[in-house]
């Protein structure tokens, strides 16, 4: 399958790839720490633990096997709801996991709410690519400028913004 063809989401999942990446981007952290939003994270960017309690900033460390296996397991639970927002919608395996990456960093809420799903579900591909640009806040904070101290987080926006253009 092609970077361009495009399929029901209904027949997609997480690709090995998208794994990978997320590892890359979000960083292995065996300690709890405050990310740039000031939410504990621990692991693979985790905000909770399988079992759905928030991590605290005094819980244990955790191996980077585990880390795995709990991000695993988030973005298994959150595909579920991912996929079922976008009843119809046909997507390229690459624009699944750049939406799915948006959607384990910025929240499942936030990505039932926005205007990448709302463009997708229009039809318009190139539309909701364009969309995830608008995505450059954490806590108030312009994270294009970097000297706000969130650069990463546009940067992944960049990233994400042009897998999602070549796909199209």
């Amino acid at each position: 399958m092609s970077n361009k063809t495009k399929i029901s989401v209904i027949l997609l999942a997480a690709s090995a790839a998208f794994f990978t990446s997320l590892e890359v981007k979000e960083g292995y952290s065996a300690k709890p720490y405050k990310d740039t939003g000031g939410v504990v994270t621990q692991g693979i960017g985790s905000t909770t633990k399988p079992d759905g309690t928030k991590i605290k900033i005094s819980d244990p460390p955790i191996t980077r096997k585990t880390a795995q296996e709990w991000a695993k397991a988030h973005v298994s639970k959150d595909e579920v709801a991912f996929r079922k927002s976008m009843p119809g919608v046909k997507l390229s395996q690459v624009e699944y996991d750049v939406y799915l990456d948006f959607t384990y960093n910025f929240g499942a809420a936030n990505w039932r709410s926005s205007s990448m799903l709302r463009n997708l579900k229009a039809g318009q591909y190139v539309k909701a690519c364009k969309s995830l640009l608008k995505w450059k806040y954490v806590a108030k904070r312009d994270c294009s400028i970097r000297s706000n101290n969130c650069y990463g987080v546009w940067v992944r926006q960049l990233s994400r913004y042009d897998k999602c253009m070549e796909a199209q």
